[in-house]
């Protein structure tokens, strides 16, 4: 017998546990393309992601544990600069890391397609890791900073002024290398776009009210998108 603890943090998948150094969790459906680019990643050196140590028994995939901590519902959280800047250079190594590989295909990179502070490990209030590759696929870069920058600052969610929230995103889009113009703001917007569909077509009680919180972040962009070019 393991002795298995239940992880925590993060919009958590059922039966996640901690087995000493290692996490041992249930398979995705494109769980054969996730352990490949986690091989990848391991072979490029890249350090910020789990290593996939193999399937046990029972199915799961077994993974190397990244120490720090897992935030859970951060919609209304206001990361400091400092974090969004290490976020978004996170995510620029996590691309180039993947860009011109094999996995791409015809893409520039692969994607997380689920890059928010909730699929980070934090140490010292600063996140070192990415977990989490479920979705991970290949796309554009701007898919994947679109969906970042939009759950990093929360917009349309919190009560910040939209030039604050134009400067910081200026902030995060400088981090990662990329401007900060209308290119971004139709990736923010396609991203909503793409998760108001899945909630939409989710089976959870709650879907109706998340996707009307959407639709309320959409109506807000569609506001504010020039302001937050011009900041």
């Amino acid at each position: 017998m393991t002795d298995e603890t239940p992880l925590g943090g993060g919009w958590v998948t059922q039966g996640v546990v901690r087995v000493g150094e290692t996490v041992w969790r249930p398979v995705a459906a494109n769980a054969e393309f996730v352990h490949r680019l986690l091989e990848e990643l391991a072979g490029v050196g890249f350090d910020a992601g789990p290593r996939f140590l193999g399937v046990d028994d029972a199915g799961r995939e077994i993974l190397s544990f990244i120490e720090g901590t897992v935030p859970s519902d951060t919609r209304a959280t206001l990361w400091s600069d400092e974090q969004l800047t290490a976020a978004a250079r996170l995510l620029r190594r996590f691309h180039d890391a993947t860009a011109q590989t094999a996995l791409c295909g015809t893409s520039e990179v692969v994607c997380h397609n689920d890059f928010g502070p909730w699929n980070l490990v934090w140490n010292d209030d600063v996140p070192v890791g990415i977990i989490d590759f479920d979705n991970a696929a290949p796309g554009s870069r701007l898919d994947d900073l679109g969906y970042a920058s939009w759950k990093h600052l929360n917009l349309g969610s919190l009560a910040v002024p939209a030039a604050e929230q134009g400067r910081r995103l200026h902030v995060v889009a400088a981090a990662y290398g990329e401007d900060a113009d209308l290119r971004l703001i139709r990736a923010i917007d396609a991203a909503q776009v793409r998760m108001q569909a899945l909630v939409e077509r989710a089976s959870d009680p709650g879907r109706h009210a998340a996707a009307k919180q959407i639709e309320r972040e959409r109506a807000w962009l569609r506001d504010n998108g020039e302001t937050l070019v011009d900041c």
